[in-house]
């Protein structure tokens, strides 16, 4: 067997299927489009659910319809069931993103030639010795009242070659593959391989580890027969047709067939690991702590830099806390193990970017911009790190036992795995409680499970009521027409909502950041209100405030002309604004999400630092000249999706082109994208063009909110009422804004004489605290009380002045609430003595800021803290008396 790389391997893959008549399909995004049920696509089957749902006919591609597709999917599996995060980097398989080579089969071929196209390729184009391979099947259900798949069997039998003995019969668990609690399923064949030494293959057959959690005889390939629709009461049909989806783990074959243990041990990821390793100064190999923080960081920049990418970034939810969590264990591995404190993920990418540019021009096409995204997010966590180091120390202070919440708050907000939380704490000869964190970890991966579980539609529809048979989708004539004779295919009631399908229609579907059109559909003297339009399949559904009395015959359809003309203006302005940004700010600017409605339009692009007041006029300037400009705007359609790459059409990542496109260009020059939405005939029509608001929307994408025409008309107007108010009150007409700064100003220096007046008074409370300061036993003076309505940065000031009036044998430990905002303020200060005796003011006010509801720290010397529970600092300060009195 002739060692091969990664990249022949998976040009192997797609020769051998083109050469079985399939059409070769591109990745879909690991961030789903069009899936609302995904976190992150899963499977390379995904992106042709709408085919196994008998939604679509088969995979359509220039006006073909192809029974037989492959592909290489990138996935991702950090949610839902998927979920090895914590595994990833310490055994040699696991990842967080992977490719799954695949082919399918659309009701086109079926057993035999998934069976019999797997053995060729495994054993003839890639010379696997048949010795090692095991085949198993599924061994029949009683429950569902299936029996063995006999037929698989004996496939396996006369059409391969393989030994009677190396197939396997095996239960519902790893032989019958679902969908999802309902929709598509079937049974299925995996083929395994037993890559032990000859020797032990002689003392023990594979037969006997296969699905057995053996790394060494493991699945390569799934074949899966699609044959039956699971129903909502758990009964399965036999579908009309007959599918096949196959799934093979690139990293896997690449090991077995490079002779590799270790899926890392590939060029898949030796050019990552060599380059983690000269950033580290430390060789692969050196020891297994810095071999498994190199795995971490070698897999994990794959799954940030693929979801940045493809439209996804860092966040506090959804998958932004996902993304932020598998970077945020990358650059912890890379500072406690490798020595890395400063940021060093975002130098990866290139190397990334660069081996796989072939198969996924997604990641150097936006190279710039994933780097920038993952650079800020990383300065970020490296802040983190040392305030979670310091928050531990508060934590564990005065305690033997670290509570397992506070150590799964390290773990989820900080990224501290749980081995190093533990770590930490043996340093102090104290424990930690693991089987509560165990706990809560549980509940979180339940939550991630949840979170990423399918739900696949009933395919029998059962909802819909058809008026039309014969239906065939329904025809947009939106683009030319507001007003259609049309007729009623299809209508639903689900609980108060209605609506309807409509064979033709001028009712623009919500699509591409573009809202719904309304209006009305009309039989004789009935008026049927259209609410919103939304696409789905080929189908246009019309969301209505009742159903039809009848649904026979021809209606008219009309709309909203007015509300379509704010809408149209609004998203023509998005392709001028998205001109404007690239031209201003740079071609690294793409669009990342966008809403057009008819009162506004929001803008999404990738950047990385904010856009200040000149920039963001000269953006408006910029966007308002090409209005008054009045360009024409030419609409095109079906053209070849080659030609409009070579007009210069922008083309989001990410969204799915056929052969055929709509280009619309303002000028050649300055704008030209594929977009399917609808648009003012000239740029004058927009009127005006203003920016109210720009913003961050996570790392590295910034977000633009802008009003056009009418909206725009009223913004102005009310801006004019404002100022006039604003002269009205500041008793000027000339220079109102001279005067305003006068009147910050004159507030400014009140401010500052009424916040020394407060020191004074501050002052003078603590002179009373230090008179009655306690003495306790063990020789230390406590100064401690509440000083009224007082600031956190009189606290600090207070602080020092207790520490300069007493210099030996302190402790002050002072409060102030603000009840108005429900907030109290903590401060400690401990004099040096104090310190070397075991007394922390960061630790000391930690374990206080607790008792009020919040928390904090600072140094050994001075540190604050703030709560939400004012009424508790009375026990706080309480409290303080105790911690001192335990001092010896």
């Amino acid at each position: 067997m002739v060692k091969k790389t990664s990249a022949e391997i998976r040009e192997d893959f797609f020769e051998f299927f083109k050469n079985k008549q399939h059409i070769i399909v591109n990745s879909a995004p690991v961030v789903p489009q069009d899936d609302p049920t995904l976190l992150f696509t899963n499977a390379g089957m995904n992106q042709f659910k709408p085919i196994f749902l008998g939604e679509q006919e088969g995979y359509k591609n220039n006006d073909k319809v192809w029974k037989r597709a492959a592909n290489t999917q990138r996935c991702i599996r950090v949610s839902g069931k998927h979920n090895d995060l914590e595994e990833v980097g310490h055994d040699t398989y696991h990842h967080t993103l992977f490719e799954m080579l695949g082919n399918w089969s659309f009701g086109d071929y079926f057993k035999e030639e998934a069976i019999e196209w797997g053995w060729e390729l495994l054993t003839q184009v890639w010379g696997i010795d048949p010795e090692r391979l095991y085949a198993t099947v599924f061994a029949g259900d009683d429950e569902d009242g299936l029996p063995a798949d006999e037929e698989a069997a004996e496939i396996w039998k006369s059409k391969t070659g393989i030994k009677p003995d190396h197939i396997l019969k095996c239960g519902k668990k790893d032989n019958f593959w679902e969908m999802g609690e309902i929709g598509p399923c079937g049974p299925c064949s995996e083929v395994h391989i037993d890559l032990r030494p000859d020797e032990e293959r002689k003392k023990q057959p594979g037969s006997e580890l296969v699905n057995k959690d053996d790394p060494r005889v493991m699945e390569i390939w799934n074949l899966v027969f699609i044959q039956f629709n699971r129903k909502k009461n758990s009964s399965l049909v036999e579908l009309p047709a007959q599918h096949v989806d196959t799934g093979m783990g690139f990293e896997r074959i690449v090991a077995v067939l490079q002779g590799e243990k270790s899926n890392y041990d590939t060029d898949v990821f030796t050019p990552l690991i060599d380059e983690i390793g000269k950033l580290a100064r430390i060789s692969y190999g050196e020891s297994e702590r810095s071999d498994i923080a190199m795995r971490v960081i070698a897999d994990h920049i794959r799954a940030v830099s693929f979801s940045v990418a493809d439209g996804a970034s860092p966040g506090n939810d959804g998958r932004g806390y996902v993304i932020r969590r598998i970077l945020r264990r990358a650059v912890r591995y890379g500072w406690d193990t490798l020595g890395l404190k400063e940021p060093f993920m975002h130098k990866l990418v290139e190397v990334l970017a660069e081996q796989l540019k072939a198969v996924f021009p997604e990641l150097i096409a936006q190279k710039a911009y994933v780097q920038n995204v993952i650079e800020a997010e990383e300065k970020g966590f490296i802040k983190t790190l040392g305030q979670g180091i310091e928050l531990f120390q508060s934590m564990i202070a005065g305690k033997a036992i670290l509570p397992g919440e506070d150590a799964f708050m390290l773990h989820d907000t900080f990224g501290f795995p749980i081995d190093l939380t533990s770590l930490m704490a043996r340093e102090q000869g104290k424990e930690v409680d693991i089987t509560h964190f165990d706990e809560l970890m549980l509940e979180q991966k339940e939550r991630a499970r949840t979170s990423g579980k399918f739900e696949a539609v009933d395919s029998d529809q059962e909802e819909w009521t058809l008026v039309n048979k014969d239906d065939k989708g329904t025809e947009f004539v939106g683009y030319d027409h507001l007003e259609a004779n049309v007729s009623v295919s299809a209508y639903r009631r689900s609980g108060k909502e209605a609506a309807l399908v409509l064979d033709r229609t001028p009712f623009y579907a919500e699509s591409g950041g573009q809202v719904g059109d309304t209006g009305i559909i009309t039989s004789g003297g009935e008026h049927i209100r259209v609410l919103d339009v939304k696409k789905t399949n080929g189908r246009f559904i019309h969301y209505v405030d009742h159903l039809p009395e009848n649904p026979e015959g021809t209606w008219e359809a009309v709309v909203d002309r007015e509300r379509r003309r704010e809408i149209q203006k609004n998203h023509t302005a998005t392709h001028l604004l998205h001109a404007a940004l690239r031209e201003i700010l740079g071609t690294h600017v793409g669009q990342k999400g966008s809403l057009v409605e008819n009162e506004r339009l929001r803008f999404d692009f990738s950047h990385y630092e904010a856009l200040d007041t000149k920039t963001l006029d000269q953006i408006e300037e910029l966007v308002n000249h090409k209005i008054q400009e009045n360009i024409d705007l030419k609409e095109e359609r079906n053209v070849p999706i080659k030609e409009a790459q070579r007009r210069g059409a922008m083309m989001l990542f990410g969204e799915k082109y056929g052969e055929k496109v709509r280009v619309i260009t303002l000028d050649p020059s300055f704008s030209v994208e594929l977009c399917g939405g609808t648009h003012v005939k000239a740029t004058g029509e927009i009127g005006y063009f203003r920016i109210i608001a720009e913003s961050s929307v996570a790392a590295g994408i910034r977000r633009v909110e802008a009003v056009t025409g009418k909206a725009a008309d009223r913004y102005l107007r009310e801006e004019k009422l404002l100022v006039e108010q604003l002269k009205s009150q500041v008793g000027t007409t000339d220079d109102p804004v001279s005067s305003l700064e006068k009147l910050i100003s004159d507030k400014k220096t009140l401010e500052k004489e009424l916040e020394k007046l407060r020191l004074q008074l501050a002052t003078s409370a603590l002179n009373n605290l230090v008179n009655s300061a306690e003495s306790l036993p063990n020789n230390i003076k406590l100064i401690r009380g509440e000083v009224p309505g007082v600031s956190m940065n009189v606290l600090k000031q207070l602080g020092y002045e207790s520490l300069r009036k007493s210099p030996e044998g302190t402790v002050t430990v002072l409060g102030s609430k603000d009840e108005q905002n429900n907030k109290v303020y903590l401060l400690a200060a401990v004099s040096d003595d104090v310190i070397g005796r075991g007394i922390k003011a960061g630790r000391l006010v930690g374990q206080l800021a607790k008792l009020v509801g919040g928390g904090g720290g600072g140094q050994s010397g001075l540190a604050t803290a703030g709560g939400r529970r004012p009424e508790k600092l009375n026990e706080a300060l309480e409290e303080a008396k105790k911690v001192c009195m335990e001092i010896e």
